[in-house]
């Protein structure tokens, strides 16, 4: 999946902090009581016409959850196929995003961003998808910018009548409409999500959790694996797709929050595991490297990771 909506640096740096000084083995046994496998996946390379062709390629990752591999519009035929396909073959597909500005300025504009969100989610559902998946957008030029008028009380509201209308047009019997939090626009924490889902009320909005987008100061960087439980406790049971990501504070003024792959941050990924462990058959989803083998380092690393607290990562 090709995601160009916001840029990050690539490079090596400084690993994560060491795990807890508990013996592995003994914190292994621990941990995995109860908890469930983690459903590892990514993008997977190639444009796919063939299901077959597909589920072989995912396998090849050892994922056992993938992004949606066809685009709103694919004929219902083909839909069908990799729906048949997945189920067959224990894949979970993740998401199916949409990527525009359901808040822009411009009112032809954001009707149209609104009619592609709702073919998204009609293909989630049809398809299988757990969710479909969308930010909020941005009151400005730039689709995913910071504005002050993204946090404006008319701006909430908004919010609320778009995804009302995007969910209630389509009436999804499986898949969720979901809002990816982001560090400038709403929701932009668990407790802003909650007073969005509260709002809406609607059955089939849930919740899209990336933590990395909303650890957004120092507190919540240096205190990651409280805030990871903060997001869990408060969001876990509206929760249907993960972004996994890292983060790196970088010692530039006045506050400088780098992307980095998995393992070359500070996220607390033990933390983060054991937590989504504790959900079932939700899909934890790697994005924005550049490479197929940034990718393979990242899964190695979830994988080593998950071995070290007790969670199986499926696949």
């Amino acid at each position: 999946m090709k995601i160009s909506r916001r840029h990050f640096i690539r490079k090596s740096s400084i690993a994560t902090a060491a795990l807890t000084i508990i013996p592995s083995a003994m914190r292994a046994q621990t941990v995995s009581q109860g908890a469930n496998p983690v459903r590892l996946g990514g993008p997977v390379q190639g444009n796919f016409n063939d299901p077959a062709d597909w589920v072989n390629a995912v396998k090849s990752l050892r994922y056992t959850a993938a992004y949606c591999p066809v685009q709103p519009g694919a004929p219902g035929e083909l839909i069908k196929a990799f729906r048949e396909e997945a189920i067959r073959n224990n894949i979970i597909i993740s998401e199916v995003g949409a990527w525009n500005n359901t808040l822009d300025p411009d009112d032809n504009a954001r009707k149209d961003a609104i009619k592609k969100n709702i073919d998204a989610l009609y293909l989630a559902d049809e398809i299988g998808a757990r969710c479909c998946v969308n930010i909020s957008g941005a009151r400005g030029e730039i689709w995913d910018g910071p504005y002050a008028g993204n946090y404006a009380r008319e701006t909430f509201d908004l919010i609320v009548e778009n995804v009302r209308h995007i969910i209630d047009e389509v009436k999804p019997s499986t898949a969720f409409y979901t809002l990816e939090p982001m560090p400038y626009m709403l929701p932009d924490s668990p407790d802003s999500y909650l007073e969005l889902i509260r709002a809406i009320d609607r059955k089939q909005f849930g919740a899209h959790l990336d933590p990395v987008n909303i650890i957004s100061d120092p507190r919540k960087y240096f205190n990651n694996a409280a805030f990871l439980r903060e997001c869990f406790s408060k969001l876990g049971k509206y929760i249907k797709s993960i972004h996994a990501k890292d983060i790196l504070i970088m010692p530039e003024l006045t506050l400088h929050l780098e992307e980095r792959r998995p393992g070359l941050g500070a996220l607390n990924y033990s933390v983060f595991l054991q937590e989504a462990g504790k959900l079932k058959e939700i899909p934890f989803m790697l994005e924005h490297l550049s490479t197929q083998e940034e990718y393979l380092l990242a899964a190695n690393y979830v994988r080593e990771t998950g071995k070290k607290v007790g969670i199986e990562i499926a696949g």
